[in-house]
């Protein structure tokens, strides 16, 4: 698995919503891929959300006019970014930490692999949440998968 301090620098990675009123450039290193299956990623994708992530002050919003950001009432610690013209979902943020929790969450932001321009040179890396994957779907057995959120790895 891919950490922060292993990842390489990209040139920089760019990406945009369906219509293309939000458009963002990723100057910084872009951790590869992971798959989330939780109920939340798949109510609000529609399927499980593919994400690569990045620090927030690599983030550069070239374009954000109809970025809105929803906060779940039953998850308030979060926020996921998305275009009010076009309905793209491209973002989710940590925006609270309970106490004694690592605030590094604070300092990134997951992309929606999808938005991105290719190439990207990304690869998906792992699955979380696997346990919480739809009956529909066959997990990917040839990338590391665990069945909850491994805090071990969000907080490195």
């Amino acid at each position: 698995m891919t950490r922060p301090e292993e990842q390489t620098m990209a040139e920089s990675l760019s990406g945009r919503c369906m219509c293309g009123a939000v458009r963002y450039v990723i100057d910084g290193p872009v951790r590869d891929v992971w798959n989330c299956h939780c109920d939340r990623c798949r109510r609000w994708t529609g399927h499980f959300t593919a994400a690569a992530g990045c620090r927030r002050d690599h983030l550069r919003l070239i374009a954000d006019e109809t970025l809105e950001w929803y906060h779940p009432e039953e998850w308030p610690d979060v926020a996921y970014g998305f275009c009010q013209r076009c309905g793209s979902s491209l973002f989710w943020k940590v925006i609270a930490v309970p106490p004694g929790e690592s605030e590094q969450k604070l300092d990134h932001i997951a992309i929606w692999a999808g938005t991105l321009d290719p190439p990207t040179g990304l690869s998906t890396e792992l699955a979380i949440y696997a346990a919480d994957a739809s009956d529909y779907h066959t997990l990917d057995t040839s990338i590391e998968t665990h069945p909850r959120d491994p805090q071990e790895i969000l907080e490195n």
